[in-house]
């Protein structure tokens, strides 16, 4: 009976998949045709003669086909072996086309999201409210609740999306055209009956066909590489891009489905928003400065102004209402009396009268507040008028227009443009996103340490020790007597550091204070690296000092490696003992927001130190601040790869310890992963939808992690996470040479030239591990098949935690943390997609190119070991037989992927090598590396 249901199961989803499988075979079909038609028959059959032998190579293991394939590769001229990594990296990019179609179709049953990483549950916002009504949570509660929540993805700038933006859009363009395609095809008579057509109309087929052939075409014609770096103005109007297609619209419905499920006609507060870096990120980034910082505000400005135009335009022409059928109240009445529109036309539709002035006095705004940087000239109105001084202003206008409508019972209409025109001035104001400014700490102390010496004529603050900071910082915070002259001439260093506070200033002044919500201080180490940044707040009027000191902004202190997770509870304790730091907190809500760095901490200390100490981390702040009465937000610094803290969002957040969530999350969102979750609209819905439903959950739930009250499971993590600790520290920054493997068995120099982004991959220009940047480090290693920061640790963890007399009961013991701890359970549950994409055949490879054959099999046989260790750990904890098992989804594309992955793995092995030899054109062999860095990404659908 068991064995009927699973084939049961497999052909009901080989039935599902069965749109997927036709739209890449017809996709498949016109790439081949358009490489048979514009790069030679000779081509096509080379990349078909390549793609075979990989596929009998998986197929059956057979070491002739992969001799046989290498031999053909090795033997390529660069134009050939360029034109064959574009041939398999485009099949990619249409398979993930397809799939990203695929699994929003299957969405509206189903409830799954691609994000990346991998393919995961969505838990929607109604379901959410669901289990919380069954667990008593009244909808009462929950909107009180809601009154101090905050749930915000912030999109930053880092450099992991490799794909030009003209690529995207032929992307999207083939989706939109594959999409409708399908819906119409879908939507013929015999679909809606239940049968699928015995044949597709032929007119649908054919125009299908033309038009993707000629998308598919010009696709293979376009440059796939930026010829230059983006400058930060591109990733500006990049992030800005993803706004206007998806955000503007998607949030403020978002929060109308919520209301309604709530009922009750309530009006939940504006908790859900969409935060931003660029242009405000310049850590290690020598290209955003504070007129950067100031263009991107202008620049966000005028997109959402703009779009209130278009909406308040497209609602004069929708409210034709006549005050001959509609009962108009006296403030309405006063409201169109205020407009500048006279025309007799007008005399009897208030609403109409009164959204041309609100349009006048709109226009005045953008005329007035973004100026040149606005790149839609706005409607012509009627006649000039004032300007709103803030987006307070705006909305108490159009809360007249609803509650008119309210008054004259037609909700049906107060429900539409203007419910979420309303929705989207109360969450992005005139400012569109809060735009979060970040620096490392090393800066600041060298910028205040020339303050202090100019200002005192000698250097006193170099040589004291921490405690000598802290005292001499919070002196200074005490005075309202400031540092700075402008009769003396300081660094370039500190004078832009100064520019920028001064220029948060302006924006405050300018757009309002929610533009500017927060200052981040990267390698956060001490109380002094905080009270550093309040001293520069100072300086530039962001903090007013006095009996009750007032901070205008948030300082966000930045934990990253391992000993500052260890030590982060210890520098808040000392951070709130301090008068004047608890009197700055309590001006700002007695709400204080810290930052856990995922990447850093993961290549300070491997994945499952990194993953413990992040939890013990949070553990230590929700006690310290407990003890002070300051409510914790944490911001999550996670990348998009499971080595920089990628994985499912919603298991994410309801495995972080009791008290950490409270209803306030951020967490950063940044390049393929971005466009990923919220290019779609739709998609786009699912994942917002996602936080809050984990937010809602985590806040008003139970907690789930419990676990034992004898602290065996702590105690048990506590040791695997030391044995972790020593053999990834061992390995990477203790065998010798080990610098040396990873720069010659990875593309690390050839990642480092890709023009993927304005800011370099070091912080530093040097060897060392701890100066490069994480997303370059676990690029590099995901590229080569090796995926160390991924697992590098946790099998030999597992084996010597199990060795000994107590085997069978530490057997045990993981088996139930796994069943029962949602943060143990969440961390081996990540190892199952980057086993699943790991390959140590072809890492072989790569660590062929190491040119030292001792350090070569000395590295690389621990690295197959851990990895052999790893997969035996996984198998043994979770009683799963396959990897993927309880992923089919990710484990069908995976499957169908590897065979067009892997003659790209093989294609810049070979072409790494050439380079390095000199051997052929530099350039056109750098190219060609680019392209198969270009095409591996896009197959294994993750970078950095």
């Amino acid at each position: 009976m068991s064995e009927r249901r699973t084939r049961t199961r497999n052909r009901q989803s080989q039935d599902q998949d069965l749109p997927l499988r036709e739209d890449i075979r017809l996709l498949g079909r016109l790439l081949g045709d358009t490489i048979r038609e514009h790069a030679g028959q000779p081509m096509f059959d080379l990349v078909e003669q390549i793609r075979r032998a990989a596929v009998r190579y998986r197929r059956d293991h057979d070491v002739d086909s992969l001799t046989g394939f290498e031999a053909t590769i090795a033997a390529l001229g660069a134009a050939e072996a360029t034109n064959v990594v574009r041939a398999f990296s485009y099949f990619h990019h249409l398979a993930n086309i397809a799939e990203d179609l695929h699994q929003r179709r299957r969405r509206r049953t189903t409830r799954q999201e691609t994000g990346g990483e991998t393919v995961h549950e969505v838990e929607s916002v109604a379901a959410a409210l669901t289990r919380l009504r069954a667990a008593g949570v009244s909808p009462r509660k929950i909107i009180a609740r809601l009154e101090r929540c905050r749930v915000e993805p912030v999109l930053t700038a880092h450099p992991t999306e490799v794909q030009r933006k003209s690529i995207l859009e032929r992307h999207r363009a083939i989706a939109a055209r594959l999409s409708a395609h399908r819906s119409r095809l879908e939507a013929e008579p015999a679909a809606r009956l239940g049968a699928r057509p015995a044949v597709e109309a032929p007119a649908i087929r054919v125009a299908l066909e033309d038009d993707l052939r000629r998308d598919i075409l010009i696709l293979w014609k376009t440059n796939e590489l930026r010829p230059a770096k983006p400058t930060v103005a591109d990733e500006i109007e990049n992030g800005l891009g993803y706004f206007r297609s998806t955000f503007l619209a998607v949030i403020p419905r978002i929060y109308a489905a919520l209301e309604d499920a709530l009922g009750h006609e309530v009006e939940v507060s504006s908790f859900l928003r969409v935060g931003s870096w660029i242009g405000g990120d310049r850590d290690g980034n020598p290209h955003v400065t504070h007129d950067v910082t100031e263009q991107a505000v202008a620049r966000q400005a005028a997109v959402v102004l703009e779009h209130y135009l278009v909406e308040i335009h497209a609602l004069g022409g929708e409210l034709s209402l006549s005050s001959r059928y509609v009962d108009v109240p006296p403030e309405l009445v006063a409201l169109a009396a205020r407009s500048p529109d006279r025309a007799a036309s007008r005399t009897e539709e208030p609403f109409r009268r009164a959204l041309t002035g609100v349009y006048a006095r709109l226009a005045a705004t953008v005329t007035g507040l973004v100026g040149g940087a606005a790149t839609v000239e706005p409607r012509s109105a009627v006649a000039p008028a004032d300007p709103y001084r803030s987006a307070a202003e705006l909305l108490a206008d159009l809360n007249v227009l609803d509650q008119a409508l309210g008054v004259a019972s037609l909700d049906v209409v107060r429900s539409g443009r203007l419910r979420d025109l309303r929705r989207a001035v109360s969450v992005f104001g005139f400012h569109l996103a809060p735009l979060d400014l970040r620096q490392h700490s090393g800066v600041h102390g060298r910028v205040v340490r020339e303050i202090l010496a100019r200002a005192t004529g000698r250097d006193v603050y170099d040589g004291l020790d921490e405690q000598a900071r802290q005292n001499l910082l919070v002196a200074e915070l005490r005075t309202a007597r400031p540092l700075v002259s402008p009769h003396l001439t300081y660094g370039a260093e500190t004078t832009e550091s100064l520019a920028t506070v001064s220029a948060a200033w302006r924006l405050h002044a300018r757009y309002g204070v929610e533009t500017i919500p927060s200052y981040v201080i990267s390698m956060t180490a001490g109380p002094s690296d905080v009270l550093e940044v309040a001293l520069l707040a100072k300086e530039g009027g962001l903090l007013v000092p006095g009996q009750e000191p007032r901070l205008a902004l948030n300082i966000v202190p930045l934990f990253e490696t391992i000993e500052d997770l260890r030590g982060c509870g210890a520098i808040m304790e000392r951070l709130f003992s301090l008068p004047i730091y608890r009197q700055l907190v309590e001006s700002r809500g007695d709400l204080q927001e810290v930052m856990l760095g995922y990447s850093d901490s993961n290549k300070d200390g491997g994945f499952l130190t990194s993953n413990w100490e992040l939890y013990k981390a949070e553990q230590s702040l929700v006690q310290t601040f407990g003890r002070h009465g300051v409510a914790l937000r944490l911001f999550h610094g996670r990348g998009g790869t499971v080595g920089r803290g990628g994985g499912p969002s919603y298991h994410a957040v309801l495995a972080q310890p009791p008290g950490s969530v409270n209803g306030q999350l951020r967490l950063t969102e940044q390049g393929e992963v971005i466009a990923s979750k919220y290019a779609d609209p739709l998609v786009a819905t699912g994942n917002l939808e996602t936080l809050i439903a984990a937010t809602l959950e985590a806040t008003l739930l139970p907690p789930v992690d419990l676990g034992p009250d004898d602290g065996s499971f702590g105690e048990a993590m506590e040791d695997l996470s030391g044995r972790a600790f020593t053999a990834y520290r061992d390995l990477v920054y203790g065998t010798p040479g080990f610098i040396q493997y990873f720069r010659e068995a990875t593309p690390i120099n050839e990642i480092s030239d890709l023009n993927i982004g304005s800011r370099p991959s070091a912080r530093r220009s040097s060897d060392r591990i701890e100066d490069l940047r994480a997303i370059p480090w676990v690029f590099s290693w995901g590229q080569s098949r090796q995926s160390i920061p991924g697992f590098f640790g946790f099998g030999s963890a597992v084996m010597g935690f199990l060795s000994g007399p107590l085997r069978a009961s530490r057997e045990r013991l993981l088996k139930a943390m796994y069943r029962r701890w949602p943060f143990f359970r969440t961390v081996v549950d990540k190892l199952d997609m980057v086993l699943a994409k790991t390959d140590m055949g072809i890492a072989s490879r790569y660590a062929g190119l190491v040119s030292d054959r001792k350090i070569r099999r000395k590295i690389f046989e621990r690295i197959e070991r851990e990895h052999d260790e790893t997969r035996k750990a996984f198998f043994l904890i979770t009683g799963a037989k396959t990897l993927l098992a309880s992923n089919p989804s990710l484990a069908r594309s995976l499957r169908n992927r590897i065979p067009y992955i892997d003659p790209l793995n093989h294609l810049q092995v070979d072409l790494l090598r050439r380079l390095r030899a000199g051997r052929g054109d530099t350039t056109e062999l750098r190219r060609a590396i680019h392209l198969t860095i270009n095409g591996v990404a896009a197959g294994l659908r993750n970078s950095g």
